[in-house]
């Protein structure tokens, strides 16, 4: 008779994603960026193995703690918005305990249900597609205080958020204002609040100009750069591909970067192109990225102080609260050029 079956170890799921023990452990911890590509194969590894991690051993732990769940190594760009919450929390008094969703459903359950059993107080969470079905009923059922950052939900909760929609619709309405009425879209994680809000923005600036909305210029690219990459090369093809390109987050824009140098694509002499989410180095780039900055700092620290007022008082009246974003206008949108003619783009 077979004997029991044994659980995946670190060494399996390496193995299966063709990368090293210690690039596994990054993933799973949140210690060192990795390649999104590279970490996309490892979370695949770790569902296709079903692998639980061990129940970590700390050290017991005193005074007050706040937990944060949030696709954090797995999104370096979250880094500013961890930081805020870092610095609010320890200015109240509050150590911060961190585990990575890794905007996955299940290791988001999991890991919310790995930072109750460390006894944290309350928990900020950026909600993974599907959250409410999961996740929602381990916090519910520790009547656990909780307050949504970054991705807003119907749930009733304290969140606070970015105003998503009106910053999408500037950018794609400068876009047009310059000349471009062919504008492709790269969308992002279906079952996302911020996907749904930009989209909207997406669609309002057209139909605010009298531009009738080309479905077959919105592509779901899955927040990620690998599905930027597809998603421009899918536009680049069509027949009549698009003048401009708005990505909806960073990491896309990253994929349409790689595309438009791989198709020998000049930017934004041959396709302008505009992104939610600024990068740090995004002025340094040539050309520099036109981008809208998020408040990820201020964001962050506004949910420990809305978390902190609910721990205070559990029957304080909700609030959701947007904050607002930044357009930095640089180069790659094409402002500085000359727009192309009806001409240039039919021919």
């Amino acid at each position: 008779m077979a004997g029991p079956r044994r659980g995946a170890r670190l060494v399996d799921v390496a193995k299966l994603a063709e990368v090293s023990i210690s690039t596994v452990s990054h993933v799973l911890n949140g210690t060192r960026y990795v390649a999104p590509d590279t970490r996309e194969r490892v979370r695949h590894a770790l569902e296709a193995l079903d692998y639980a991690p061990p129940a970590p051993m700390v050290p017991k732990r005193s005074g007050r703690a706040l937990g944060l769940a949030i696709t954090g190594a797995s999104n370096p760009y979250f880094g500013d918005l961890i930081a805020g919450v870092e610095s609010e929390a320890s200015r109240a008094g509050f150590a911060l305990l961190l585990c990575d969703t890794h905007d996955d459903t299940q290791l988001e359950a999991k890991a919310v249900a790995t930072l109750l059993a460390h006894n944290v107080e309350a928990v900020i969470i950026a909600p993974t597609p599907g959250w409410t079905e999961t996740t929602l009923p381990v916090l519910r059922k520790h009547n656990t205080p909780f307050v949504l950052v970054d991705r807003m939900s119907d749930v009733r909760a304290d969140q606070v958020g970015t105003e998503n929609e009106s910053v999408a619709a500037a950018l794609v309405e400068h876009l047009i204002e310059i000349g471009h009425r062919r504008i492709g879209m790269l969308a992002g994680l279906a079952g996302l609040s911020t996907t749904d809000e930009r989209r909207r923005g997406y669609r309002r600036a057209h139909e605010a100009a009298g531009i009738a909305v080309d479905p077959g210029l919105i592509v779901d690219a899955h927040s990620t750069v690998t599905g930027g990459r597809a998603g421009v090369i899918s536009l680049l093809h069509r027949p009549d591909p698009p003048t401009a390109i708005f990505g909806a987050n960073n990491a896309m824009t990253i994929g349409a970067l790689l595309a438009l140098k791989e198709t020998h694509r000049r930017i934004p002499e041959d396709v302008a192109l505009v992104t939610f989410d600024d990068f740090e180095w995004a002025s340094a780039m040539s050309p520099a990225l036109t981008a809208a900055a998020q408040p990820f700092h201020a964001m962050g620290a506004r949910a420990v102080q809305l978390l902190v007022r609910r721990l205070a008082d559990p029957f304080a009246p909700r609030r959701i609260e947007r904050l607002p974003a930044e357009i930095e206008h640089r180069e790659s949108c094409g402002c500085r050029a000359v727009p192309p003619t009806v001409a240039e783009v039919s021919g």
